[in-house]
């Protein structure tokens, strides 16, 4: 099967882009939440258990960038994990319950996911 050629670059941008903005928040948090003007949670822990996770799931797009065939069953996995930030952030901030910083993450998401849903119907053998 041909693989289309924007989906490896693709993927990579997309592993960059959360493993970098996981390590800022692993190694950095409070410095983030300083810097934008937002209290910190009563504990950084909840702040950088999600950002180790978003480390690993770079791990995983750049798996899925080095095969995206024979990783095509992680696409899905990256699909929901973009689907359920934005089944978070979406309705709080609609709610006025969510602090600015998170919103921006999650129409970021939602482009992810599209793409990345694009990208799993794409490779379909």
């Amino acid at each position: 099967m041909n693989i289309p050629k924007w989906i490896k670059p693709f993927y990579i941008v997309a592993a960059f882009y959360d493993g970098i903005l996981g390590a800022a928040f692993l190694i950095a948090p409070l410095a983030i939440f300083h810097a934008v003007q937002i209290p910190p949670p009563n504990h950084i822990g909840y702040v950088q258990f999600p950002a180790c996770i978003l480390v690993i799931f770079a791990y995983m797009l750049f798996n899925i960038a080095r095969d995206p065939l024979a990783n095509r069953s992680l696409i899905i996995y990256a699909v929901l994990i973009k689907l359920s930030y934005c089944l978070v952030v979406f309705p709080h901030w609609l709610a006025g319950q969510m602090p600015w910083i998170w919103v921006p993450f999650a129409f970021f998401d939602l482009i992810f996911m599209i793409i990345f849903f694009i990208s799993y119907k794409s490779l379909r053998a």
